[in-house]
C-alpha cells in the first residue's frame, strides 16, 4: 500500500501548527523553514504557513540542547524562533505564546505535536479537524518515534481503509492524562537535563519526522508513515502503510463499503 497526499495541499498554502517549541519543536521549526524554501523552489504555489504554539520561556538549561542561545534566556520560545526565521527567510509565520488548549486547531492542515505530556496529546487529538494530518513526535532518553496519521471522522463507524492511523490508535495510553507523571519539575542546568535525555535524541527523531513531510510533498506519496529509532543501538524501523501491519499493532477498522 501507499498513502497519497491530500491533493489540495499541492495547490495552495499549507497551514501548519507546531505545538511545542522545546527540544524537539525547536529542531522541527528550523527544518520546516528549509522545507518551505525547498517546496517553493520546486514550484509549490504557497509553501507553508506555520504557527508555533508554546507558553514557555527559554531557561539556562535549554541553551546547548535546544535551538536557543544565551541571549535568548527569559524570552518566549515561540516568539524567539518565529522572529528569527521570519527575519532570515522573509516569512510571516506566527507565534502564539499560549497553551495548546487555548488555540483553535480546526483550520490546520497539519498539526505537528512536539509535546511531552498526554494531556496535550489528547487536546491535539480531540480538537484537530477530521481528515487533517497529525504528526506526533516523542522520545525518551535515547530512543524516539514519529508517526504521521490522519484524524478520523468523529462518531463514524465507516472510514477509508487507507486512512493513516494516528499515534493515539496505535498507543491509546498516550492520550490518557491520568498516566502523566507528577514530577515535571524543569531541569535547572544543562548537565541535569542531559541526565534525562541524550544531547541529540531530539534532533534525531526530528530528522525522521521532517523527512516524512519532505517525501510527502516531494513525491506525493508515502510507503511508510512512521519511524522508530534508537540512538543507543543505532537501529531504526519504519512503520509501513499496510493494513496487516496496522492490524498486527492493534488498529482495527471497518473499511469503507463500495456503493451498491
Amino acid at each position: 500500500m501507499e498513502h497519497f497526499i491530500h491533493p489540495g495541499l499541492l495547490n495552495r498554502q499549507v497551514k501548519v501548527v507546531v505545538v511545542g517549541a522545546g527540544g524537539t519543536g525547536s529542531q522541527v521549526i528550523t527544518g520546516l523553514a528549509q522545507l518551505d524554501r525547498a517546496m517553493r523552489s520546486l514550484g509549490h504555489p504557497g509553501g507553508l504557513h506555520v504557527t508555533v504554539v508554546d507558553d514557555d520561556t527559554v531557561s539556562e538549561a535549554n541553551v546547548g540542547r535546544q535551538m536557543f542561545w544565551p541571549s535568548d534566556v527569559g524570552l518566549p520560545k515561540a516568539e524567539i524562533l518565529v522572529h528569527r526565521i521570519n527575519l532570515a527567510m522573509g516569512l510571516n509565520w506566527r507565534a502564539s505564546v499560549s497553551k495548546v488548549g487555548s488555540l483553535d486547531l480546526s483550520g490546520a492542515d497539519i498539526v505537528v505535536g512536539c509535546v511531552d505530556n498526554r494531556a496535550a496529546r489528547k487536546t491535539i487529538y480531540e480538537t484537530t479537524r477530521a481528515g487533517a494530518y497529525w504528526l506526533d513526535i516523542g522520545n525518551r532518553a535515547e530512543d524516539g518515534q514519529c508517526i504521521l496519521g490522519e484524524i478520523p471522522q468523529r462518531h463514524s463507524p465507516i472510514e477509508r481503509d487507507d486512512r493513516l492511523p494516528t499515534v493515539a490508535e496505535f498507543y491509546p495510553e498516550v492520550i490518557d492524562p491520568a498516566l502523566d507523571g507528577k514530577d515535571d519539575t524543569p531541569s535547572c542546568s544543562l548537565a541535569e537535563a542531559l541526565e534525562k535525555q541524550g544531547l541529540f535524541v531530539n534532533r534525531g527523531v526530528s530528522l525522521y519526522a521532517l523527512n516524512l513531510l519532505w517525501r510527502l510533498f516531494r513525491h506525493g506519496r508515502l510507503d511508510h508513515h512512521g519511524v522508530f529509532m534508537n540512538l543507543a543501538t543505532g537501529r531504526t524501523a519504519p512503520l509501513a502503510v499496510d493494513l496487516a501491519t496496522w492490524e498486527r499493532m492493534g488498529v482495527l477498522r471497518t473499511p469503507q463499503k463500495e456503493a451498491a
